[in-house]
């Protein structure tokens, strides 16, 4: 059922199939019969007939009161969008010359967005002569991963883009 839209089923006339397997209302297996005799026992019920496997061979095919499945559907759907969590990449950026309560603001601003499961990445830009001494200043990233190496990894260590250099860390596996 997973991965058919709603709009994607089949219902009644529009099951043009030469035989289906029908489930009953009740979720009992009928049998496999032409598409003719479904039609008529899910119209003898008052419900309607939706193929809710087109892909099977042959077709499946349930009794159903479509209105109420099209709501079922739309909500177990609803559900599986809350329970989603879409991981965000937090960026956070530092200079060469970050002084340390300033560098402590960082690293518990990094540490709020990796409990929270977003990924952090962490810039070092370089500007003007900073750009000389750029090898100096990677102990800077380093004692950043340190400091937060109780809450998270390295997911790519310090790399070198431009006039800045990059790091990703992501929430420790517990």
């Amino acid at each position: 059922m997973e991965g058919t839209a709603i709009s994607d089923l089949m219902i009644n006339e529009q099951i043009r199939d030469r035989e289906v397997r029908l489930i009953g209302e009740d979720g009992e297996q009928l049998g496999i019969m032409s598409a003719r005799d479904a039609q008529k026992l899910a119209e003898e019920a008052g419900l309607d007939l939706v193929k809710i496997a087109p892909t099977a061979k042959p077709p499946v095919c349930k009794i159903v009161d479509y209105g109420k499945f099209k709501y079922e559907q739309t909500r177990k759907e609803k559900e599986a969008k809350k329970k989603q969590r879409t991981i965000e990449v937090k960026e956070i950026r530092l200079s060469p010359n970050i002084d340390t309560n300033d560098l402590n603001t960082k690293v518990n601003a990094a540490r709020k967005f990796l409990t929270k499961g977003d990924k952090v990445k962490i810039t070092l830009r370089f500007r003007g002569r900073e750009m000389a001494h750029m090898n100096n200043s990677k102990h800077i990233l380093d004692d950043f991963a340190e400091s937060l190496s109780d809450v998270a990894v390295v997911e790519k260590a310090p790399k070198v883009e431009g006039r800045s250099m990059t790091m990703f860390l992501t929430e420790k596996r517990s």
